[in-house]
This record gives C-alpha cells, sequence and structure tokens, in this order.
C-alpha cells in the first residue's frame, strides 16, 4: 500500500500485519501476481472476483454513488497514463502529457465484476481504509491507521491532523468512528514542465487542479471517511459545502494551497 500502518502495542501485532499482507497481495496493482493485477489483464469484460475483492469492490461502489462519481476506483488507466504506472519510488517524469481519458462505468454483482474495454481498477485508497474498518470490527485492533486512514473502536481517540508542510493544522477528537486525509502533496511528478499528482479527477481525466492541498473527513468507517476527503479535495471551493449537506459525513476540514485552514461548522478542533 506504499505506506505505514500502525495500531496499538496491546493489539495482535502479527495478526495485523498477516491482513495487511493479505489484502495487499489481493489489491496491489504494482504486484505482477495480485488478484487485482490478475483482473486488470484479464481480456474478457466480466471477470469472478475472491470474496475478499468482492468486498472490497462493493466499498469502492459505494463511494462513488455517495460522491456522485467524485470517487471512482476506475479511474486506473487515467493513473498510470499519467505516469503513476509502477510503485512511487521509481515514478519517473513525462516529457509530454497524455490524452485524457474518463472511467467507465463498470460494477460488481454476485462475485462478478463487469466493466468496458480499458477500463483499469486502482483501489489504492478505498483499499486502506477498508482493511482498518476490518482490522477494528475483526477485534484485532482498538485503533488501525494506515497513510492518514484511521478506524478507531476508543471513544478516548484523537488524531492529529498534519499539513502538507509538516506543522499540525489542528487536533481532532475521533472517538468512535473513521477519519481520513486525502493530499496532493507528498505524491507529486513533472508531466510535460508541470507538476502532477495521482489524484486524478474523473470529470477531466486528468491531475485535479484543486486549491485544496489537503482534505480531511471523519465519517462511521475509514473507507467512507477516506471517499468524503477526496470528494472535499476533489470538489475545492465547494467541498466542505458538499459536506455539510451529505448526512454520512460527520466533519470535514480542508487545507487550502495558502496554508489557511478551514472546517465545516461544529466541528471542536484544537490548532
Amino acid at each position: 500500500m506504499g505506506t505505514t500502518v500502525m495500531i496499538r502495542s496491546e493489539d495482535d501485532i502479527e495478526a495485523n500485519r498477516r491482513l495487511f499482507e493479505d489484502v495487499e497481495q489481493a489489491c496491489s496493482r504494482f504486484r505482477d501476481d495480485s488478484e487485482l493485477t490478475t483482473i486488470n489483464r484479464h481480456p474478457d469484460l466480466t471477470v469472478e472476483v475472491s470474496p475478499m475483492m468482492r468486498s472490497v469492490l462493493e466499498a469502492a461502489a459505494l463511494a462513488r454513488e455517495q460522491t456522485d462519481g467524485l470517487v471512482d476506483v476506475g479511474v486506473g488507466g487515467a493513473v498510470a497514463d499519467w505516469g503513476y504506472d509502477r510503485s512511487f519510488l521509481d515514478v519517473e517524469d513525462l516529457s509530454q502529457a497524455p490524452v485524457t481519458r474518463r472511467p467507465g462505468e463498470w460494477s460488481v454483482d454476485g462475485g462478478r465484476l463487469r466493466r468496458p474495454v480499458g477500463v483499469t481498477i486502482d483501489l489504492g485508497g478505498i483499499a486502506k481504509g477498508w482493511t482498518c474498518d476490518l482490522a477494528v470490527t475483526r477485534g484485532l485492533a482498538t485503533v488501525a491507521s494506515a497513510g492518514g486512514d484511521v478506524r478507531s473502536a476508543d471513544p478516548e481517540t484523537t488524531v492529529e491532523i498534519i499539513d502538507p508542510w509538516s506543522n499540525r493544522a489542528a487536533t481532532v477528537h475521533l472517538g468512535v468512528g473513521a477519519l481520513a486525509t486525502s493530499s496532493v502533496t507528498r505524491r507529486r511528478w513533472r508531466v510535460d514542465g508541470d507538476d502532477a499528482h495521482h489524484l486524478i479527477d474523473p470529470r477531466t481525466g486528468a491531475p485535479s487542479h484543486s486549491p485544496v492541498f489537503s482534505a480531511s473527513a471523519l465519517a462511521a468507517t475509514a473507507a467512507e471517511a477516506e471517499a468524503a476527503a477526496k470528494a472535499v479535495l476533489l470538489l475545492g471551493t465547494d467541498g466542505l459545502a458538499w459536506a455539510e449537506r451529505q448526512s454520512w459525513v460527520r466533519s470535514a476540514v480542508a487545507i487550502w494551497n495558502d496554508g489557511n485552514v478551514y472546517a465545516t461548522s461544529g466541528l471542536a478542533v484544537a490548532a
């Protein structure tokens, strides 16, 4: 997953390690032998998937529905076109921008994934949150954190939100629930002389040009929080207003490119 996983020291570290490794083996697009790689290379439009893959894809389908298509794992082809086609440490700058392409319609039903020709799935973001959720719901961890996605079963849990310049932007009382952060500042490279990043806007098929550099959201599950945070970032100036209207989003924080920090109404934060 290209990140560090953290749990509390009293939790079962080895059981959590095995869980995250199992999900990585299924959902990584950088492993030649992963289930996702096999799916993306499969020539048929309908592919049988494992129970685990089905669950992750169902979470991804819910994220797409809840965000009106803004968060769509079907952008995997565009992510690769823009240069993120290998582990990030090996990503190289591109001299020319690719032809943009938008994700096609895909669906998962009864253990079968259906997608049009050319649609490539990228589960990087949603799989992290989904695995944190699973670690907590299975009782393997009290609090699980993976790359900015946090799921907690502890009413006393607080989370520090760090801005893109490594400063503490806010401290949020999370309690029982989840928080996720989406940012465009860590995984960046150059394409045709301009900055590019991994967060593809499905409306354009290109990296987002949002004025929001980083967004965090609170929800019941880490998979939902991940979707909400990404949607807030992609929507830019309208992101927090959108979050206010969503009954499934508890609250959200947006850090703009000028360093200013804004939050939805009613969110208690300590700067």
